[in-house]
C-alpha cells in the first residue's frame, strides 16, 4: 500500500495548524486515557484503519487494558466503562455521527451530567480533532502498522 498524498510534507502548516490543536488538547486537563477512548471510538466509526491502528497503541503504551479496547465497539453492553467515560463515548458518537443525530438533548444531559462546560469544549474539541485527522487519514490513504507510540 502507498499513501495517495503525503499530506505533511505537502501542506506543513496546515499539519502544524492540527499539531497545535492536538498541543492544547494535551495540556486542557482531560484525561489521557478518556482522550485515547474517544479517538479510537471515533476512528471505529470512521472506519480509520490508520488511526485505529495509532490509538490503540497509544492507549496501550498508557495503560489501558486489552478487554476495554477489544470491548469499545460495544462500550453500551459491558461494565468496563465509567459513568464518565460512558457519557465521553456517547458524545463522541453523536458529535462524530452530526450529519445523523444532530447530537440529541438527552447526550447532551447525560455528558454535562459529568464534565464541566470548559471539559465539554475541549472534549468537543477532541472529538473534532481525530474526525479530522480520521478524514485526512482515509482520504489520502494514510497506511497503517508503522505508527510506535512515543518511547517506544
Amino acid at each position: 500500500m502507498e499513501p495517495r498524498i503525503h499530506y505533511k510534507s505537502v501542506a506543513p502548516g496546515a499539519y502544524r495548524a492540527m499539531a497545535g490543536l492536538e498541543s492544547y488538547l494535551g495540556e486542557c486537563g482531560l484525561e489521557k486515557p478518556l482522550r485515547e477512548l474517544v479517538k479510537l471510538r471515533a476512528s471505529q466509526i470512521n472506519g480509520c484503519a490508520f488511526c485505529i491502528d495509532m490509538h490503540t497503541k497509544d492507549a496501550r503504551a498508557a495503560g489501558e487494558t486489552e478487554q476495554r479496547l477489544y470491548a469499545l465497539s460495544a462500550w453500551r453492553e459491558t461494565p468496563f466503562f465509567s459513568e464518565r467515560e460512558r457519557a465521553a463515548l456517547a458524545w463522541t458518537e453523536a458529535v462524530t455521527m452530526v450529519g445523523q443525530t444532530h447530537v440529541p438533548d438527552e447526550v447532551y444531559e447525560q455528558a454535562r451530567a459529568h464534565f464541566d462546560e470548559k471539559e465539554l469544549v475541549d472534549l468537543t474539541l477532541a472529538v473534532v480533532a481525530i474526525n479530522g485527522w480520521n478524514r485526512i487519514a482515509v482520504s489520502f490513504r494514510s497506511v497503517p502498522g508503522s505508527y510506535r507510540p512515543a518511547g517506544d
